[in-house]
């Protein structure tokens, strides 16, 4: 997307994030290369400081919006406060300027969504029930509640299975912070610089 067109980026940690974004934009009717709006996998939170200097304030000064592990919160808190955009940011302030937290990650989100009976059946459409079942019956896994087997078992398959299980999600399922950055993405105000508090 060339500069020029850009209105707003999504920052993920990695590209099932970004899979699972661009999947509910479509299903919603969006074109976001169109609509001038990229999602950007910054290849962990580690790399957060790096993508502000290049798309913040001090750099393309573009709407900025993303989605993190509520685990990370602190040093989404610190990066934004660190490019201009406020100390001691809260996660209220941390939404109000477009970032929502998973509260483990968006896999998590999503499987919970669909809830453990849809994903089986997922996984059956898929040809992979066999495997899970087998992944269940392993020693570090078979005491876990299926919630956590899922959500293990999906793991190294999140690509794959974050843009299916948005895809098979009744739109009125998909959990909040997905929905809530693709709509602070498309909202068409640019986002104001916060002062220090």
């Amino acid at each position: 997307m060339a500069n020029a067109a850009l209105r707003s980026v999504v920052l993920v940690e990695g590209p099932s994030d970004g899979a699972a974004v661009r999947v509910l934009a479509e299903r919603l009717g969006h074109d976001l290369e169109t609509e001038g709006v990229s999602i950007v996998a910054m290849g962990g939170y580690g790399n957060f400081g790096g993508f502000l200097e290049r798309y913040g304030p001090a750099g393309l000064d573009v709407r900025l919006a993303g989605l993190y592990d509520a685990p990370e919160e602190r040093h989404f808190s610190h990066g934004l406060g660190g490019a201009g955009f406020g100390a001691r940011l809260t996660r209220s302030d941390l939404e109000e300027l477009g970032f929502y937290a998973c509260e483990a990650n968006l896999e998590e989100e999503l499987t919970r969504a669909m809830g453990p009976a849809a994903m089986q059946q997922l996984l059956e459409t898929q040809g992979e029930l066999r495997a899970f079942r087998t992944y269940q019956k392993q020693p570090a896994h078979r005491h876990e509640a299926i919630e956590a087997q899922l959500s293990g078992f999906l793991w190294n398959r999140k690509l794959e299975y974050g843009a299916l299980i948005v895809s098979a999600l009744d739109l009125d399922r998909i959990p909040r912070p997905l929905t809530r950055v693709l709509d602070h993405a498309l909202a068409a105000e640019a986002p104001q610089v916060r002062p220090d508090r």
